[in-house]
């Protein structure tokens, strides 16, 4: 891969919402796994003169997609996001670097009011030209974080061993972002 600086233009770059998600995957009852992902989110990367590049995501807490009625409101509730105190989800890198062939995006992760710094791999797609003319990047990333340091700490213990919901949650990132 060339330095990630020389991949991308200098200036905006917005997410396309229609061709983009952000969810997260759960190991759930110890043998499957829960996936969901948010509704409402916004992205966007600047890249300054020098190259540096800065990705800034939000996600509005209230908009997870789930099939049940119950679990959304639990999900919403204090055991878990209470979007009332804590409507937003929010990413905010601090460096872009090349290990091997893969982009490591270093950052700070807030949710709940709870910051800890992550590091997230995965790839990053140069521009490319889209049917409209302009352009377009592609950055898909994925890390692993423990719920429990953000304060979602429901859990129930299951009758032969393990717990409902595992601690390690992957979150999974993928953008397609336009030049404005």
């Amino acid at each position: 891969m060339p330095v990630i600086e020389q991949l991308i233009p200098t200036g905006t770059w917005q997410v396309d919402k229609v061709h983009s998600s952000i969810g997260f995957n759960v190991k759930h009852m110890v043998v499957a796994t829960f996936r969901s992902t948010f509704e409402d989110y916004d992205a966007g990367l600047t890249v300054d003169e020098s190259g540096a590049i800065t990705l800034v995501g939000v996600v509005r807490a209230a908009s997870i997609v789930v099939k049940d009625e119950n679990l959304a409101g639990h999900l919403s509730s204090p055991e878990f996001f209470d979007v009332e105190q804590h409507p937003e989800l929010r990413f905010e890198s601090t460096a872009f670097r090349e290990d091997g062939d893969e982009v490591v995006v270093d950052g700070h992760l807030t949710i709940k009011g709870v910051t800890h710094v992550v590091e997230a791999h995965g790839t990053l797609t140069p521009p490319h030209e889209n049917i409209q003319g302009g352009l377009g990047v592609g950055l898909s990333l994925t890390t692993v974080v423990d719920r429990t340091a953000y304060g979602l700490n429901w859990n129930a213990p299951l009758p032969k061993g393990g717990v409902a919901v595992s601690n390690d949650v992957t979150l999974v990132v993928d953008l397609e972002l336009t030049q404005v």
